[in-house]
């Protein structure tokens, strides 16, 4: 009964356990624990288990848990294959004036396209995207794509905690590799005794590049953030960190609500408040798929005029969108090769389907409180706004919430040296190293 008494009093934040603790001294408090321990109890999200796989589920036993090496790899049939596709485009004038309200501007889509079709070197991105180190593995029948980058030099006295980053929509893996530098290395500003590096595990959603889409109905966060609980099992990790923005935000959010004696801290960049973003995405996002998986040209708009208006609203009233003001075009067309090359548009905007088709009050998720330490980064042209106040609803132990002085949706991608920053803060002040 006391392990369960510390483990409970765990959960709850610094004040809960100081007055906790006094009371238990004091001499009174055997009511109090009682109450804690019958009233209220910490909830959490069943696990349960699933099977997203062709055929049959086999048994446990028989599920092959092996990790193996994986290389992203294009030949050159499908780069001519491409570019027959960009040859092909045809366009429509845009209206005068418009810029970016009616969504991308056919005239600055063609001088992309331009690019991509004569100076995108993708063969030199398809370097960069293995300079760390990718795996798959088979998990509830399907292949879950990831990269495990681990730091390169570390001192004795240095702290190294995993830490487990979730992309969104219209992301991928890919997102992270500006911050995952600033993460794995050292910061230059402290001491290394009071410093924390991290072991990156980037994981693909199913569904999403290059991991396998799910072949069943039903595929929601909650199961993303179950399989992934059990990738990091599998890698051999008891506690971990989570970080995730957009859907990314949901999964973590998921996975601290499940295994909260697993997760030592979450950070997130984004909080889920209402319904965003549906259109026919969280209706038919098999019909709408269907141009944007056949055509190149479509997908980049589609995509790229997220990563536009997303980041900041006002770059709406620019007719190129001031995409190149944030990216590089190398980054944004190696981001639409991720989608292109495994066809995975479809199956990633299954994910809205599935997660916002029904009442979000009504999911198993919906009313369970999160309390493990939690970190918030606030960015100011973020989609959704969650003041703290509203915050402290669903978070039972926010350690840091941190008004961003810039950035928008895509933080990782678009800030990562705040990001990095906020971030290790986080942590320090979890590992009380502050």
């Amino acid at each position: 009964m006391w392990q369960e008494f510390l483990q409970t009093v765990r959960s709850f934040d610094t004040s809960q356990q100081n007055v906790i603790t006094a009371s238990c001294v004091i001499g009174g408090g055997s009511l109090l624990i009682y109450w804690l321990l019958t009233r209220r109890r910490m909830k959490t999200l069943e696990i349960g288990d699933g099977w997203w796989g062709l055929g049959e589920k086999p048994s446990r036993s028989q599920e092959n848990q092996m990790i193996r090496p994986f290389q992203v790899k294009t030949s050159e049939k499908e780069i001519q294959d491409l570019y027959r596709r960009l040859d092909q485009t045809r366009y429509t004038p845009p209206l005068e004036g418009a810029a970016f309200h009616y969504g991308f501007n056919s005239n600055y889509l063609q001088k992309v396209v331009s690019y991509w079709r004569n100076q995108f070197d993708w063969q030199k991105q398809v370097k960069i995207l293995n300079q760390y180190p990718h795996y798959k593995t088979t998990i509830e029948g399907i292949e879950v794509h990831f990269i495990h980058v681990k730091p390169s030099h570390i001192s004795e006295d240095q702290i190294v905690r995993p830490l487990l980053m979730v992309h969104g929509w219209p992301g991928s893996f890919y997102e992270f590799y500006k911050i995952i530098p600033l993460l794995i290395n050292p910061s230059s500003r402290v001491s290394n005794s009071e410093d924390v590096v991290f072991e990156i595990i980037c994981p693909s959603i199913p569904g999403y590049g290059f991991s396998e889409p799910p072949h069943h109905q039903g595929f929601n966060s909650l199961a993303a953030a179950r399989i992934f609980h059990k990738l990091m099992q599998r890698l051999g990790f008891e506690e971990y960190y989570l970080q995730g923005g957009d859907w990314g935000s949901k999964i973590t959010m998921n996975m601290a609500q499940m295994l909260p004696k697993s997760v030592k801290g979450l950070h997130v960049n984004m909080i889920f408040i209402s319904k965003y973003g549906l259109g026919a995405m969280a209706t038919k996002p098999d019909t709408a798929g269907c141009g944007l998986n056949d055509s190149p040209v479509g997908l980049a708009a589609y995509i790229l005029e997220k990563f536009s208006t997303w980041t900041d609203k006002s770059f709406l009233n620019m007719e190129d969108g001031n995409l190149e003001r944030k990216y590089t075009l190398d980054e944004l067309l190696t981001n639409i090769m991720i989608y292109w090359v495994t066809s995975s548009i479809v199956p990633s905007m299954r994910f809205y389907k599935e997660n916002l088709s029904k009442d979000p009050n009504t999911t198993p998720d919906a009313k369970i409180a999160i309390y493990v330490p939690t970190g918030i980064a606030a960015f100011p042209n973020e989609l959704l706004h969650c003041p703290r106040s509203w915050a402290k609803k669903k978070f039972k132990n926010i350690v840091t919430y941190t008004y961003m002085p810039r950035g928008g949706h895509f933080a990782a991608f678009e800030e990562p040296e705040l990001l990095a920053q906020d971030i290790r803060q986080f942590v320090k002040k979890v590992e009380h190293l502050n």
